[in-house]
């Protein structure tokens, strides 16, 4: 496939794979479930009533005393007593394998490459870290909440981006379905797009 280079007359031929999938929904849905599961931590743990420090022996007796019966000191309605249904340390994670994962990820570039949401670099970078140098270079293309993907973070780019609202630069390695669909528009640079043509094809 031939894509249009917005810094250059000349044009790129992209593998046809990435960019001619259908789009499923469902497997996009369940990439970015998986993703998402991925990112919660699952190590909350409370102590149940078997747990808790405590003594065993009833604190009175069953009948005669006027209180309510009880049982143990470590009932779930008492002062310091165990957690009635006690959280436990849980992967979350559901399994999702790499066939399905590269197919997720082609059926997300190719839907947006349909919707005129990929822009494509020779190259991308700025000569000095500076926030005002980035912005002034995205406003000439009028692009706003954009993501950036390059092959290679450099630092000048690193820092003049992490201070804007709704622009942010990820590298190959970490490019992830949440990403890809959260931003109006993508600019990605050649050397990324070898790449990524390997990850996923």
């Amino acid at each position: 496939m031939e894509l249009t280079l917005q810094d250059s007359e000349k044009t790129y031929f992209s593998s046809k794979s990435l960019f001619s999938s259908d789009f499923n929904e469902a497997l996009v849905h369940q990439a970015v479930v998986s993703y998402l599961a991925r990112k919660r931590q699952g190590s909350k743990a409370q102590k149940s009533r078997s747990e808790v420090s405590g003594s065993g022996k009833k604190p009175w007796r069953q009948k005669g005393t006027g209180r309510a019966r009880a049982g143990s000191l470590r009932s779930p309605i008492w002062r310091s007593g165990g957690v009635t249904f006690a959280a436990k340390p849980k992967n979350y994670c559901p399994k999702i394998n790499k066939k399905m994962y590269r197919g997720a990820m082609r059926s997300i570039f190719s839907e947006l490459m349909r919707q005129n949401r990929l822009f494509f670099f020779k190259d991308f970078s700025i000569s000095k870290p500076k926030t005002k140098i980035l912005l002034e270079k995205l406003n000439l293309i009028n692009l706003k909440n954009v993501l950036i993907v390059v092959d290679v973070i450099h630092d000048y780019l690193f820092y003049a981006s992490r201070n804007l609202y709704k622009i942010s630069v990820l590298s190959v390695d970490s490019i992830n379905p949440v990403s890809l669909i959260s931003y109006n528009h993508i600019l990605i640079t050649i050397p990324a797009i070898k790449k990524i043509e390997v990850m996923f094809q």
